[in-house]
């Protein structure tokens, strides 16, 4: 353990060691991921996706190694042991931080399907990792404002398609479709800006879920609900490289998703649109009431 360093230079150690050890893996995940841009054969092609997964796998392990090295921070993690790797899961969580993402990456890996998150066309050409997101089938979107689809109305409907054929992908392997889907992350300001009704979550944002159960109906059957609470408040990602996070709260809970959420078109269908904002608040007031549970034991 390292965690005696002073935070800045541990900061600096990890930042070099994040970056080395994703250069490193990116490197070797490329070769399968060019070997399956070139070989059009399907079958092939899975193989070669299960080869990234096992790459990426590899990745989110090693930085699970510098985090029990220089880091001292306390995991209190239940509902992990729920997880099964052989499943198709929805996986929604309350964003504060972008620690969310590796504190999910360390607790899921290897107990579930690897995470997969929807990113922004734009992200395909952020150096040396935007060619490791497309080799590990992570759907880049295209959003349109609501400006220019009145202007272009031809667009209307690409982002269903586009999800659909995203979601296509991941038939053939088993795998956690993640959605933060507050949109955004946490603050007070955006809390207070939406008014929104929960004491410490945004609105939640059904699009994005009903376009999943949509296009993937028939394969996912679970939900996996994911809290994440940090009892000294959400901390940058500079806090978390420096260590300065005492402590890391996470409540998993599954739950089969209602059949009569899938396979529905969410843009036409007004009901289905209701019903799939009905059964997400009823999943945001649960949440909302277990945070308030997760934080009122601070610093114990």
């Amino acid at each position: 353990m390292l965690s005696f360093l002073p935070a800045p230079v541990i900061g600096v150690l990890n930042s070099i060691l994040l970056g080395l050890n994703t250069l490193f893996w990116c490197l070797l995940l490329y070769i399968p991921a060019v070997l399956k841009l070139v070989v059009p054969h399907k079958g092939f092609r899975v193989l070669c996706t299960k080869a990234i997964i096992a790459i990426a796998e590899a990745w989110v392990a090693c930085n699970g190694g510098w985090m029990k090295l220089t880091q001292g921070t306390r995991w209190q993690v239940t509902g992990a042991e729920e997880l099964k790797r052989e499943s198709w899961y929805l996986v929604l969580s309350n964003h504060q931080s972008w620690v969310d993402i590796l504190a999910m990456q360390r607790v899921f890996n290897r107990r579930a399907p690897f995470l997969k998150f929807f990113l922004k066309q734009q992200l395909i050409w952020v150096p040396v990792i935007g060619l490791a997101w497309w080799g590990l089938d992570f759907p880049f979107m295209k959003r349109y404002t609501r400006e220019y689809l009145i202007k272009h109305p031809e667009k209307r409907g690409e982002d269903l398609r586009a999800t659909r054929v995203a979601c296509a992908k991941f038939r053939y392997t088993p795998v956690s479709v993640m959605n933060f889907v507050e949109g955004t992350r946490f603050t007070q300001a955006k809390h207070d800006k939406q008014k929104s009704p929960y004491q410490h979550l945004l609105v939640p944002k059904a699009g994005g879920v009903a376009f999943v159960l949509d296009a993937m109906g028939d394969s996912i059957q679970t939900l996996v609900d994911v809290t994440i609470a940090y009892p000294d408040g959400a901390p940058t990602f500079w806090d978390f490289l420096c260590g300065r996070v005492k402590e890391i709260r996470m409540e998993i809970h599954t739950t089969d998703i209602p059949e009569h959420l899938k396979g529905r078109d969410y843009s036409a269908d007004a009901e289905h649109r209701r019903n799939v904002k009905d059964w997400l608040a009823e999943q945001w007031r649960a949440k909302d009431a277990r945070l308030t549970k997760m934080l009122a034991s601070r610093g114990e």
